[in-house]
């Protein structure tokens, strides 16, 4: 008997959906930062056993849209809720609702299993967390409640279990070698605006955008090209920097992650290029992917 299905990650920004797909899958396939809305794209996640396929979905932060990038990212959560054999809604302690009335509805009204997550219990005492606990049973009375601390790594591999048992009986929808459903351009991308989100304050993380035109493998190195797109000049003068030194910066961090990711050596070369206005212009959240 095999079991395969579609596991998706919901809730609201920064609750620890990313840390929980990444302790999952064992790779760091999502970004993770202390800034909201790091995640814009829905990233699957491939976790193959003997007998089973779980494919995970982790997915933007759900927000009001500001503007059509926001509206592309929140589609990506409604497809996550149409197409889910078991739904995981995180929450983190001290949160008391979604960001969206028309999401919340939906899942608990749901009619697969809800697995509802209290994370960063880290964070907090008995008496809070029993609070929590009963506070979510009543709200979500469709949903098994667990407290878990995705960072520490507690309780991750009680609900990886409970997951298990809920799979249903099919057989894997990919190659069981296959980690992710993302092409490596796309880990690239996403390692550069990772190093932009740290290093980077204020509206900057959220107005670039990044394309790698190059990727190039051989036996031992891969040589990449990556160009980041801001929305205005005085954001390009922000993210190259006084003499180069800002941008380099990235470069280095972004580097050092991709070596580890590939197990490789890396050569990147990073180009900044402004692009008015791409958040809200439907060619170019295409091109980048937002839409279909």
């Amino acid at each position: 008997m095999h079991k395969s299905g579609f596991v998706n990650i919901i809730g609201n920004p920064n609750v620890g959906k990313s840390t929980l797909m990444n302790a999952f899958v064992g790779e760091r396939l999502s970004i993770i930062t202390s800034k909201a809305q790091t995640t814009r794209h829905r990233i699957l996640g491939i976790v193959n056993g003997e007998d089973f396929q779980v494919i995970l979905s982790d997915t933007p932060g759900i927000i009001k849209p500001a503007y059509e990038l926001q509206s592309a990212m929140m589609d990506f959560v409604k497809t996550a809720l149409d197409d889910a054999d078991i739904l995981v809604y995180m929450v983190e302690i001290g949160e008391t609702s979604l960001k969206d009335e028309s999401f919340f509805s939906r899942i608990t009204s749901a009619k697969i299993p809800v697995l509802l997550l209290i994370n960063k219990i880290d964070t907090t005492n008995q008496e809070q967390l029993e609070t929590q606990v009963g506070y979510w049973q009543n709200l979500v009375p469709n949903a098994e409640v667990y407290p878990i601390s995705a960072l520490e790594n507690f309780q991750v591999e009680v609900v990886f279990g409970r997951i298990l048992e809920h799979l249903p009986e099919a057989p894997p929808f990919y190659p069981k070698d296959q980690l992710t459903d993302k092409p490596e351009r796309f880990f690239v991308n996403e390692a550069i605006r990772e190093r932009i989100l740290q290093y980077y304050k204020k509206e900057i993380p959220y107005a670039v955008e990044v394309d790698t035109e190059e990727f190039f493998e051989s036996d031992d190195i891969i040589r990449i090209r990556s160009v980041i797109m801001a929305e205005r000049e005085t954001q390009k003068g922000i993210l190259i920097g006084h003499k180069g030194v800002a941008l380099k910066r990235v470069g280095v961090g972004a580097r050092q992650s991709l070596e580890k990711f590939f197990g490789k050596q890396i050569h990147l070369e990073l180009y900044v290029k402004v692009n008015k206005n791409w958040r809200n212009n439907s060619n170019q959240l295409k091109r980048f992917g937002y839409h279909s």
